[in-house]
């Protein structure tokens, strides 16, 4: 037996604007807002959720767990483009010139990263490597153990 993963919980001091940044980032939807957070999703009702959560303190060091991303559509250098429109920023996290990722900062200073291969190229790749099918979030298809698709 396994778990799923069923939410990301993010602190936050204002969880409307960050749902609002995060919503267009990923093309999620507000599932529920109120005075204890704001929850976005896929709009089919799918998992994970991202819960926004308010705390009074602001975020202070680096992330211990961040997100990766990958462009649906276009290339790296598009999307970073677009979700620096939407607010994010470039982050030094100490990753050094020769990496293959960006790392950004969202509204909050939370960081994350988006790989250099977009998530068609990806499943692609898992798809080679396992020769198996992917699931539409760009893991392997089930029972499969893939190595991890390059950055």
């Amino acid at each position: 037996m396994t778990s799923i993963l069923s939410s990301v919980v993010v602190d936050s001091r204002d969880p409307a604007a960050l749902a609002r940044f995060w919503s267009a980032a990923l093309g999620y939807a507000v599932l529920e807002a109120d005075e204890e957070g704001v929850t976005i999703g896929p709009a089919d009702g799918s998992w994970p959720v991202i819960d926004f959560v308010p705390v009074p303190e602001p975020k202070t060091v680096k992330n211990r767990l961040h997100l990766d991303l990958r462009a649906d559509d276009g290339d790296q250098a598009s999307e970073v483009a677009r979700l620096e429109a939407l607010g994010a920023r470039r982050a030094d996290v100490g990753q050094g010139p020769e990496v293959s990722w960006v790392v950004l900062a969202d509204p909050e200073g939370n960081e994350f990263c988006v790989l250099r291969l977009s998530a068609a190229e990806a499943r692609a790749e898992i798809a080679a490597v396992t020769g198996a099918g992917t699931s539409p979030g760009g893991g392997a298809g089930a029972g499969a153990q893939p190595s991890t698709p390059s950055t």
